[in-house]
């Protein structure tokens, strides 16, 4: 009797997990079908000329003990011969040197706020250097503000009135409002609620005051909220190299992972799904597999517009049409130096991981400092700077109709214009676009409920990461939404209730990772 088959759409941290998943709890045939020629999806980790670049910038660090517990397991793996389980995940500095053995490095978190030539602590903190690069009548508006948010709180009918109820109308002008429009590419009042709970629920301007406290008291920070977390675990090699070892754990299971292989259509029948229809990229040859068991994680508005032979309401297809998603590209630069300078650091590089752009008159959101990251990223770190710098656009527009020359002509004169970098000291540049990269919540995203009851009545196929679920997922929310669905295929159950779950406790939340 032929084994049961499970058909995965998607190589990214939800695909990956779940294929590996299923073939150390099931006896399932399980095949991984990727669009691209690329592990990891945007977790995956691009080379140009020696160097690396992560893709938004992905911080290894879960609430969630399974998560980190099967991460180790994975970087054991990595290394040859497997020699550390990663017991203790942070017990080393990131300041010290990684050993040949090392896959995972242990990182101070920095991330600031770039605004008018100043540096701002992220998540934004009241303390005294904030206040004097302030100024006291500023920050006392803000705390008035702030104080009246809290006295009369808004109906939270949009993102706008979530920020404001958090952090008043003040603070949310000068260090949220303008940002958000650049992410997103729409009014902050046009945005549902939802992203903020998907990102901040737990933050707000008593939690951050809180949370400098309890640093200064050095108190335990095991319920310090996920947005203001100090450390975390990067690997050396970036996060495609974790994800590269899952897939190839995934094929010496048995499992198999079929690179440019785009899932054009997904066939129904009595209710169940029972094929794909996939097209090998390089030929253009689209042939029908048959599978058990879907797990997706490809963009809903394409699935749907896929399916065929399930009677899916109207509504629910209305709605999937109307889905928006808003794109990514980030430009990789190579420079001798930097002319933005940190005092704080011994050599004189900013010590970001990444810094949040809001200059006005520029179009970049966000800077990578890959050095930072890890110097294994960098070909040559101690003579150059490779930096990321991300653009939020809409596929087709403007921005990302531009030639990857003028893309990169564009990012290297905004560097200048800001003060991070002379034109001159340039020394390499290279664009990548990442299509889908965030799923909105605006568009028809008020009527999502209707969508997810749709294909959630369909009791074979399971929904996974950010893009298959239209949720800001990080990655290892999504991971946890795979986990989510073995469990139900292991227990013969068609619940779906579990995968939903994820991502949508405060425990979760993280504010500034892609």
């Amino acid at each position: 009797m032929a084994k049961e088959r499970a058909l995965i759409i998607g190589a990214g941290p939800a695909g990956l997990t779940a294929a590996l998943e299923l073939l150390d709890r099931t006896d399932l045939e399980v095949v991984l079908l990727e669009a691209s020629g690329e592990i990891g999806g945007i977790s995956r980790t691009l080379r140009h000329a020696g160097n690396r670049m992560d893709i938004g910038g992905h911080r290894f660090f879960s609430k969630d003990a399974s998560v980190m517990a099967w991460w180790g397991r994975q970087l054991a793996l990595a290394q040859d011969p497997p020699t550390h389980q990663y017991d203790h995940w942070f017990t080393r500095r990131g300041a010290d040197p990684a050993t040949e053995d090392d896959v995972m490095l242990v990182r101070d978190r920095l991330s600031r706020i770039y605004h008018r030539g100043q540096f701002f602590n992220y998540p934004v903190t009241l303390d005294w250097d904030t206040v004097k690069k302030l100024g006291l009548v500023r920050v006392a508006e803000m705390g008035f503000s702030y104080l009246g948010a809290r006295i009369r709180p808004r109906p939270e009918r949009n993102l706008e009135d979530f920020y404001i109820n958090r952090f008043g109308r003040a603070l949310y002008g000068t260090f949220f409002r303008d940002y958000t429009q650049k992410v997103w590419g729409v009014p902050v009042a046009q945005i549902a609620a939802d992203w903020g709970a998907q990102r901040v629920k737990g933050l707000s301007v008593a939690k951050a005051v809180g949370h400098a406290v309890k640093r200064l008291l050095r108190l335990d920070a095991a319920q310090t909220e996920t947005s203001l977390i100090e450390s975390f675990l990067y690997p050396k090699l970036g996060p495609g190299h974790v994800w590269e070892t899952v897939a190839a754990s995934v094929e010496q299971r048995g499992g198999q992972v079929r690179l440019g292989q785009r899932v054009v259509g997904l066939e129904g029948e009595a209710g169940r799904m029972v094929a794909l229809m996939v097209e090998d990229t390089a030929t253009g040859a689209v042939q029908r597999m048959v599978g058990d068991h879907i797990l997706s994680t490809m963009p809903l508005r394409d699935l749907v517009a896929g399916l065929e032979g399930i009677e899916l309401p109207a509504p629910a297809r209305q709605v999937a049409a109307g889905l928006v998603y808003r794109d990514f590209i980030t430009v990789g630069v190579l420079a001798r130096r930097l002319t933005l300078r940190d005092r704080g650091s011994a050599t004189g590089l900013v010590r970001d991981n990444w810094i949040y752009i809001q200059e006005p008159g520029v179009s970049i959101g966000r800077l990578q400092i890959f050095n930072n990251w890890s110097p294994y990223l960098v070909a040559d770190p101690e003579n150059t700077v490779w930096l990321g710098l991300e653009y939020f656009a809409n596929e087709g527009d403007d921005l990302w109709r531009l030639p990857p020359a003028e893309m990169a002509k564009l990012a290297v004169a905004e560097l200048e214009t800001i003060g991070v970098a002379r034109s001159a000291d340039i020394l390499d540049s290279v664009v990548v676009h990442v299509p889908k990269a965030y799923p909105a919540y605006f568009g028809a995203y008020d009527r999502f409920d209707e969508l997810r009851q749709g294909l959630d009545a369909i009791p074979n196929l399971f929904l996974l990461g950010r893009n298959g679920q239209h949720r800001y997922n990080n990655q290892d929310h999504s991971m946890l939404t795979a986990m989510a669905a073995v469990d139900a295929i292991v227990q013969g159950s068609t619940a779906k209730d579990a995968l939903w779950a994820v991502n949508s406790e405060d425990d979760y939340h993280e504010s500034s990772s892609s």
